[in-house]
């Protein structure tokens, strides 16, 4: 477990996961957030067209970043994104080839970098103590979400607190969907992801802005249209090149029932 300190933040922060190698969102996510604070919680890469570009724009940037499961699958050469999909489901079955477009895109300085990523980082901010991860804790590919029981919630609070001690707040992403907890006292922030829509029929992506201890969540408007043509071009024509235009996931497979098209409720 890589733990890193970032001491003491002032100033907004911009607080995003998932560019999902969608190079036009995170372009428009970087534009919003020059001269601020910028945080990400991982997945650089992933359904999109363009992961070398994501990649280079982020560490040129040089924000924190913690590590995505995608991250560490690519650090290490893997097989598969390792992103928590259930065998032979239409997520585990498309990943397969958004993840080898990505694999072939990486050199060996970025997977080098990628291996240093932390698993988590913490910061103070407003004095108040944050901690990022991606998933979960007891598992970086763990998919907790606004309908996810209080008592998985504190499991993974009380594993972050045997490594990193007492916080106020946690940041995290991977699950896609954006919200907001309270737990024990304890402010868990899921930023959602700027490289895939919510699902929620509206094209705009997501991310947060921490300020003055408080979390705001906004929408991104960005070239999706392009995104899509990029991914479509690149062959990635396993469904998520329309999810960009549709703002609606190819498949629901792993949102809880609450959550799935017809039910939605952010949280």
């Amino acid at each position: 477990m890589k733990i890193s300190d970032l001491g003491r933040l002032e100033g907004p922060i911009v607080l995003f996961g998932g560019p999902y190698s969608n190079r036009h969102a995170l372009s428009a996510l970087l534009a919003i957030g020059q001269g601020q604070s910028l945080l990400c919680t991982g997945d650089i890469c992933a359904y999109g067209a363009d992961a070398r570009p994501c990649v280079d724009l982020i560490r040129a940037s040089g924000m924190p970043v913690v590590a995505g499961n995608v991250e560490h699958q690519l650090a290490t050469r893997a097989q598969d994104c390792g992103c928590g999909f259930d065998e032979g489901t239409a997520c585990d079955l498309a990943s397969r080839g958004w993840f080898a477009h990505a694999d072939v895109q990486m050199t060996d300085d970025a997977r080098a970098w990628m291996a240093g990523l932390p698993d988590i980082a913490v910061f103070t901010h407003s004095g108040r103590r944050y901690a990022v991860i991606h998933g979960g804790v007891s598992a970086n590919n763990l998919f907790l979400w606004s309908s996810t029981p209080e008592d998985v919630l504190r499991h993974e609070l009380d594993q972050l607190h045997a490594h990193v001690g007492p916080v106020d707040g946690v940041i995290c992403g991977h699950s896609g969907i954006a919200f907001q907890r309270r737990v024990d006292g304890v402010d868990w922030i899921n930023a959602g992801v700027i490289g895939m829509p919510p699902n929620d029929g509206d094209a705009r992506t997501e991310y947060a802005v921490l300020s003055d201890g408080q979390v705001s969540f906004h929408r991104l408007a960005y070239d999706h249209h392009g995104a899509a043509r990029a991914m479509q071009e690149a062959g990635l024509i396993q469904g998520y090149e329309q999810a960009l235009l549709t703002g609606h996931w190819p498949s629901q497979d792993i949102l809880p029932p609450q959550l799935r098209r017809g039910s939605f409720a952010s949280g």
